[in-house]
């Protein structure tokens, strides 16, 4: 049996319904914030206000992709999904070297290690200290993916390095690997580099690839079966057109569509309506999946884009630590026309 693994509890893929297949829906208090603190998104009644609005607009899930210390907080990420009905994919794995203090544990221990961390958080539950030290106290709840992150244009030496220990973790335990592309590049290489230690290509997502809106480039990217996550919608200047709007539609006529996942990565405080920002995340349902219905894409194709892809992209088998089913019931009888006529 295939389950997708949320922070409350293993789904079936049907029940995961509308996901957003890249956000951030806790950023913990930690180097991250400190550099930049229009990260901080810790607040656990704000993120449970703005995700309950996503609920209203019709969304069902959303995959976080904080991963292992740098602001990862599975607890509050739980507490959340509780508040606001909405599931919550939360990964292991590591992000750029920029997101840590220079020498960071990361960069001393070795593959093996590295990789016994992200298969225990996926299979015993996340470190409750998020691996900051100084010991590791497990909570109950595991992570569904494993995210990791490659610089802009090629991958280095540490890189490739968290990259084979995720192969070898997606190996272990079946579980997806979401990739973050630098400024969109490197999408080919990352595919390859992680086929070379056996993982299929449509066992890979990787994120933030319209930012590149090169349609040759998109692909050449799809046509190795990985499947790709585009989070710059809301991102274009005002009158300038939308990349991203541009690339969905010519990618679906090219039949590439199956392969396709929509996000906002909203990162930032200045991004969520509950900190005094815009657009807020209920923008994809609200704002852009109209534009593309105006460009002729169907209901069927929202559904793929928003339900069939991400049950797909985001399911692995079950083990035997599977509890079967999630702590919270689902609610999938979204009607997509409903909700945007």
């Amino acid at each position: 049996m295939r389950v997708v693994r949320t922070v409350l509890g293993d789904l079936r893929p049907e029940e995961l319904g509308v996901c957003y297949a890249h956000e951030h829906i806790i950023i913990e208090r930690s180097y991250t914030t400190g550099k930049w603190p229009d990260f901080l998104i810790n607040d656990i009644e704000k993120s449970a206000a703005e995700l309950r609005d996503f609920h209203r607009a019709g969304g069902r899930a959303m995959v976080d992709s904080m991963p292992c210390d740098s602001g990862r907080n599975a607890e509050k990420l739980a507490e959340v999904s509780r508040r606001s009905g909405v599931h919550i994919l939360c990964p292991t794995g590591l992000h750029l070297a920029k997101f840590y203090p220079e020498g960071h544990w990361a960069e001393r221990i070795s593959v093996e290690e590295l990789t016994h961390l992200f298969v225990d958080d996926i299979q015993l539950g996340i470190d409750r200290n998020d691996y900051g030290g100084p010991r590791v106290d497990r909570t109950g709840y595991r992570a569904g993916l494993i995210k990791v992150a490659g610089g802009k244009d090629s991958l280095n030496d540490h890189e490739r390095k968290v990259f084979e220990a995720a192969a070898i973790c997606h190996r272990e335990t079946g579980a997806p690997i979401l990739t973050h592309t630098e400024q969109g590049t490197a999408a080919v290489e990352q595919v390859e580099y992680l086929g070379s230690f056996g993982v299929a290509p449509n066992r890979v997502i990787l994120s933030h690839t319209d930012r590149i809106p090169d349609l040759g480039y998109h692909r050449e990217i799809l046509s190795t079966g990985a499947f790709v996550e585009y989070d710059s919608a809301f991102r274009s200047p005002s009158g300038e057109g939308n990349p991203t709007l541009e690339l969905v539609v010519s990618l679906f006529e090219d039949g590439f569509g199956g392969r396709i996942m929509l996000g906002m990565d909203a990162a930032r405080r200045h991004y969520w309506r509950q900190y005094g920002g815009g657009p807020g995340l209920t923008y994809l349902l609200d704002c852009f999946w109209p534009l593309l219905r105006e460009r002729g894409l169907s209901a069927d194709d929202f559904e793929t884009i928003f339900r069939r892809n991400p049950a797909d992209a985001f399911s692995f088998p079950s083990d035997e630590n599977n509890p079967g089913a999630s702590e919270k019931g689902s609610n999938n009888n979204f009607d997509s026309d409903d909700c945007h006529d």
